[in-house]
């Protein structure tokens, strides 16, 4: 034993050092180790800008720096304008106030062709002056005399219940019952309605009559072209209006337009219909009368047009206040 080393020492024992080890080894770059041509920066620039704000730009302008155009301030009304605006409520009052007369005028025009229908009918006389005509309108009436079928005429189309067809005129003949009158005679009779299978006149020998005949329906003023109807076609026996003094120069009868009348019967219609004679009209006044909502209409519309012109002019514009904004695009 080595005397120069204490016992308590040499009892004594150093651990063995031990070194830590991880099981994942260190990273080591390897673009480092193996150093290589540098990148371009050009795609880091690009990221850059990528991520680049609009507002971040100095050139950049919002709707802040944009104020939106004064479209009026502190200017009066345009007198123009309020001219136009007041002759509204002006001119909608005063066609409200001529549709009050139109319906007076109306209903005394309707009342009075009522009056004629409750009368007992009259007999035609030989010559019919067609200019007094108007003072029998819907004056029931009755004629004697034979239908003159190769003269028959077919207004269309018509429809009836939905149903496409034409009306019946058919010129009539009283020379025999007014043997010593020497001038015309002879009436258009507006026979009725029929459907546009039995047009042809072989396809409804029932509707036909033969001999003399007594035909009594309304005594009619001539009817009113409208605009957009086209023009008859006389020369092919084509009628798409019933023009009252072209359909009589073209048979050759007095200008005299009567309308056939018959019981308003739904069965009776159906028979007419099937064997093809003509469905004639329910004696009563068929005029439209729709100046009530015509009425309501024009002086509503003055009533909201006077509105709109006190609102206007109930506030004058003042020296600095703006009337209205409008949006600038020009950015």
């Amino acid at each position: 034993m080595d005397k120069s080393r204490p016992l308590w020492r040499a009892s004594v024992r150093k651990p063995p050092t031990r070194t830590l080890t991880t099981s994942r080894p260190p990273f080591i770059c390897q673009q480092c180790l193996h150093p290589g041509p540098r990148k371009p920066l050009q795609p880091l620039l690009r990221r850059h800008q990528s991520n680049h704000q609009p507002a971040d730009d100095p050139t950049f302008k919002s709707i802040v720096d944009n104020p939106p155009t004064l479209v009026r301030s502190g200017r009066k009304h345009n007198r123009y304008g309020l001219a136009l605006l007041a002759s509204i409520p002006l001119i909608s009052f005063a066609l409200g106030c001529w549709q009050v007369q139109r319906l007076t005028w109306k209903t005394d025009l309707v009342a009075r062709f009522e009056d004629r229908l409750v009368r007992d009918p009259l007999p035609l006389p030989p010559q019919i002056d067609p200019d007094m005509i108007h003072e029998f309108d819907y004056r029931r009436v009755y004629a004697r005399g034979v239908f003159r079928h190769e003269g028959e005429m077919l207004i269309g189309p018509r429809l009836f219940d939905g149903e496409d067809g034409f009306l019946v005129v058919t010129p009539l003949d009283r020379r025999g019952e007014f043997r010593g009158f020497q001038g015309n005679s002879t009436v258009l009779v507006n026979r009725g309605w029929i459907s546009k299978e039995k047009a042809a006149q072989g396809k409804r020998r029932e509707g036909l009559p033969t001999g003399e005949v007594v035909v009594q329906g309304l005594l009619r003023e001539p009817w009113k072209k409208n605009s957009f109807t086209p023009e008859n076609d006389p020369g092919r026996n084509l009628w798409h209006f019933p023009d009252v003094y072209q359909m009589a120069e073209h048979v050759g009868s007095q200008p005299v337009w009567i309308e056939e009348t018959m019981a308003a019967d739904l069965l009776m219609s159906l028979d007419r219909k099937d064997k093809g004679v003509p469905i004639g009209r329910p004696a009563e006044v068929n005029l439209r009368n729709n100046h009530v909502q015509y009425i309501f209409t024009w002086f509503s519309l003055s009533a909201a047009t006077a509105v709109m012109m006190w609102m206007v002019v109930k506030k004058p514009v003042t020296r600095g206040r703006v009337g209205g904004v409008r949006r600038n695009t020009g950015w």
